[in-house]
């Protein structure tokens, strides 16, 4: 009897060639891989940390053609809260990651190459058919997450070029774990980007399987590039939750520009971090305050629906008129107008438009994979 055939030789069979811009012939011989900031030099035969790109015979291979994850979801859910408020995102996501991070809510995804207690799994799908599921879905934005998409990116192009061609937006929700190279590649087709800075601590990410820096130069380089971004730390107990640790990553968002939204989540015990309790109502309230007298002009609290309502809200800066009004992930009501407050006519940085309007039948929805 034959042995039974490993996920990761189902996915070797779901590849394509590296896109040229994020691979590099080293002197020694060795492929340098730049989808993420470990920038893997692999030798032939081996993989890179995320263990889903690999080298064969001098060519380096890249996850294509399916997906372990599809859902309609709230766009407000990834989160973002400055684009295209109160609509539908197609939310797609691919299998492995850059990180080890033990409290993913996503690990199902994420870590199934390296955890067998994972369930996710490959399903054959095109580009063509994600748009026309998006458009199905009356979702006019199509997002790459639920595993680390830097390190699908050839993919998520691919996606992006035939989502851009029927009048899709596009985001990831990513780690920000990334380099130069593969944001230069992304840019001409990705619109939002949601960065998770997960700590200001350099030794903290560094037990996630990542460096610090490398996201702080993520956050500047989309700013830089034109890209709209919004950061979130999702505030966990006894790891990143001290005063001195949230008004670092607040300074730091405000360095690059105090109009990033920042958003504190709520934490709950989950995957292998399940030493703490959740995180109470009163740290995310904290976490706010901090934020705003870092002069952050807009911060969120998150996954606490109801219970801090002035910072689920977008508040117009200039006076103070509440623009955006949510509960969790619904928008109740809407006053931006025209990208501007309409009491005061202060500019609200974000993506508005007046042409896409409400949500459908499919919102917050598991889809099938056609």
């Amino acid at each position: 009897m034959s042995a039974p055939t490993s996920l990761a030789d189902i996915l070797a069979r779901r590849t394509a060639p590296a896109a040229p811009e994020l691979v590099e012939m080293l002197p020694d011989g060795r492929l340098r891989c730049y989808s993420c900031g470990h920038r893997c030099p692999i030798p032939e035969g081996r993989e890179g940390v995320c263990k889903v790109r690999f080298r064969k015979h001098d060519v380096l291979e890249v996850p294509r053609g399916y997906v372990g994850a599809l859902q309609c979801d709230p766009i407000e859910k990834k989160p973002f809260f400055h684009a295209l408020p109160g609509t539908d995102a197609l939310s797609f996501g691919m299998l492995g990651c850059d990180l080890h991070c033990a409290y993913c809510q996503n690990w199902f995804t994420s870590q199934s190459i390296r955890d067998p207690a994972a369930a996710g799994a490959p399903r054959d799908v095109t580009a063509e058919e994600l748009v026309e599921e998006a458009l199905d879905c009356g979702a006019p934005t199509i997002v790459s997450t639920y595993n680390e998409p830097l390190i699908t990116s050839e993919w998520a192009v691919e996606v992006f070029r035939a989502a851009r061609a029927r009048g899709l937006r596009t985001a990831y929700v990513s780690n920000g774990n990334g380099t130069p190279q593969v944001l230069d590649y992304l840019a001409p087709w990705l619109d939002f980007y949601k960065v998770d800075l997960k700590s200001m601590d350099d030794k903290h990410y560094r037990e996630l399987g990542g460096v610090l820096q490398n996201v702080l130069d993520t956050i500047a380089g989309l700013h830089e590039r034109g890209i709209w971004l919004e950061v979130l730390t999702l505030t966990i107990p006894g790891f990143n939750d001290s005063d001195a640790e949230l008004a670092r990553a607040a300074r730091f968002i405000a360095s690059v520009s105090k109009d990033i939204p920042w958003h504190v989540t709520a934490f709950h015990p989950d995957y292998k971090m399940t030493d703490r309790g959740a995180t109470p109502a009163d740290t995310l309230l904290r976490a706010c305050e901090i934020g705003t007298a870092e002069g952050l002009r807009y911060v969120y609290a998150g996954n606490l629906a109801g219970r801090l309502e002035k910072w689920e809200n977008t508040r117009c800066p200039g006076c103070g008129e509440t623009l955006v009004e949510r509960r969790g992930f619904r928008v109740l009501a809407n006053r931006i107008d025209g990208g501007a407050c309409p009491r005061c006519a202060t500019r609200i940085p974000g993506r508005w438009d007046a042409k896409v309007e409400g949500t459908t039948r499919t919102h917050g929805v598991p889809l099938p994979v056609l």
